[in-house]
């Protein structure tokens, strides 16, 4: 399932690969013809859990170019205690 938040942002939740593959690959289009208008910035694809990533136009993202990055939640089994 693809959500416009606006133009410049849009979030993906899918539960299986290829829905995941499929709808990131559309969310990535709708923000490049929306970047292409523009000239000015260009798209970061966000990873945010398993199921959930944004696609946006980015100002810290040259012109012409898709940068990806992930932002997962952190482990519960990561944290120590003080003094483990």
């Amino acid at each position: 399932m693809i959500k416009r938040h606006s133009d410049v942002v849009l979030e993906v939740t899918a539960h299986d690969a290829d829905t995941i593959e499929n709808d990131l690959n559309t969310a990535v289009e709708i923000a490049r013809e929306h970047a292409v208008k523009e000239s000015r910035h260009g798209i970061l694809v966000t990873q945010h859990g398993f199921t959930r990533y944004t696609v946006a136009i980015s100002r810290d993202v040259p012109f012409g170019q898709t940068l990806e990055r992930r932002e997962l939640p952190a482990s519960p089994l990561a944290k120590t205690e003080p003094g483990s």
